[in-house]
């Protein structure tokens, strides 16, 4: 398993999400229909940083045992989402959308259960910047599968 996570406090602790802005990633993003359809699960959630897993399903294949390319970009534009929502002021944020997604696939994903890490690169007013990184956890631990630059918007 690779993983950025941000660095730690001075407590030795990950920042909290704020619990609003929590429930709208789990609710919304997590919860959405196609993420369930999918088996995505929320695995670490941090103020600008977000990582997401993927379970290997057959039903997710394209040819093979090869992970459907618009599979890893669902994977992809939900933790971009789920990122740029992390760090937002949860008294001004009602919600948002993707407004722009650049995909580089790297290597194809065999078999495997997959691991997106997001992180904020900049947080605009509205737009926000973030960077994805979608690894292979299995049987290929830690090879990257795609990379991705994602703008998003917010809205109030």
């Amino acid at each position: 398993m690779m993983s950025s996570l941000p660095p730690l406090s001075a407590t030795g602790t990950y920042a909290e999400v704020a619990p609003r802005v929590r429930a709208m990633v789990e609710e919304i993003l997590i919860g959405s229909p196609v993420a369930r359809t999918l088996g995505v699960a929320l695995d670490v959630l941090a103020p600008e940083h977000v990582e997401l897993v993927l379970p290997f399903s057959p039903g997710n294949v394209t040819v093979g045992q090869t992970v459907h390319g618009g599979v890893i970009a669902t994977l992809i534009d939900i933790a971009g989402a789920a990122a740029a929502a992390s760090g937002a002021d949860p008294d001004k944020v009602r919600g948002g959308a993707t407004s722009a997604l650049s995909i580089q696939y790297v290597a194809p994903a065999e078999a495997a259960a997959l691991r997106a890490v997001a992180t904020v690169v900049r947080r605009g007013q509205r737009q926000i910047a973030t960077e994805i990184t979608v690894y292979a956890e299995q049987p290929e631990a830690g090879t990257v599968v795609a990379k991705a630059l994602m703008n998003s918007v917010l809205f109030g």
